[in-house]
């Protein structure tokens, strides 16, 4: 779905805005990066596509608002990462706290996010050049794929049934 009339380099058509508001979610890989692109509350977010943890489709995730952030949520294990950043939180307390009491904490960016743009009815996603290790790189490349591939063949097999939270 890419165009070569890219405005800028590094820019990808990933389509027209009224039809990625109406879809919510949309998939697309961008130079092989599998990307998810969510139009939710009037902005569009692009994230990539598997979660860090352990390559989840983040597409079939709720979204929630946590801690003041939007946040999707892992439908594989429940991991919670805001939409804007990439950062997964967590609830928990400070044993050094007294009395402790529970909160959300960080820990820290484990997702790569990337740019969305829209001009004239079209938007374009930028892919992250963020330097260093994200977590969520893994499940973008080959043995991420390949582990992937096995867990949900595993899955297939064996279907497991998720608790509710």
């Amino acid at each position: 779905m890419e165009r070569k009339d890219q405005t800028a380099p590094g820019l990808h058509f990933v389509g027209k805005k009224d039809d990625l508001i109406q879809a919510k979610r949309s998939f697309r890989t961008l130079d092989g990066r599998d990307v998810l692109i969510i139009h939710h509350e009037g902005v569009f977010h692009a994230i990539d596509s598997y979660c860090h943890h352990a390559g989840g489709m983040l597409q079939n995730g709720d979204i929630e608002e946590i801690n003041g952030k939007m946040c999707i949520i892992c439908p594989k294990h429940k991991y919670k990462i805001t939409l804007a950043e990439g950062e997964c939180l967590y609830k928990g307390k400070d044993p050094r706290e007294n009395p402790s009491v529970t909160r959300w904490f960080s820990k820290g960016v484990k997702q790569r996010i990337h740019v969305v743009t829209e001009s004239d009815g079209n938007v374009f996603v930028k892919l992250s050049v963020s330097p260093g290790w994200i977590e969520s790189d893994y499940y973008q490349g080959e043995k991420g794929k390949v582990e992937r591939a096995k867990a949900e063949a595993a899955e297939r097999k064996n279907p497991i049934k998720e608790d509710d939270d």
